[in-house]
């Protein structure tokens, strides 16, 4: 094998290496945006939750209230 070759070789290695440097850092970008994502989903998550328990304490008041007006009729 002379020089030519190794020198080929060695930048067929060192472009595969940039390549995979260059996926890597896309990967980590992609992967800080998704947990992001996340954490704002977690968050809505957590807001609905709470306006949806609050419903359901509106309707239950609501209930009880009927019923004791049906109860006084």
């Amino acid at each position: 094998m002379d020089s030519a070759e190794v020198i080929a070789q060695l930048n067929a290695i060192a472009a595969r290496v940039e390549a995979l440097a260059e996926r890597a850092r896309l990967l980590a970008e992609e992967n800080q945006r998704l947990r992001l994502q996340q954490e704002q989903l977690a968050g809505e998550r957590s807001q609905l939750l709470a306006k949806n328990e609050q419903a359901r304490s509106r309707v239950e008041a609501m209930i009880a209230r009927l019923k004791s007006l049906e109860q006084h009729t």
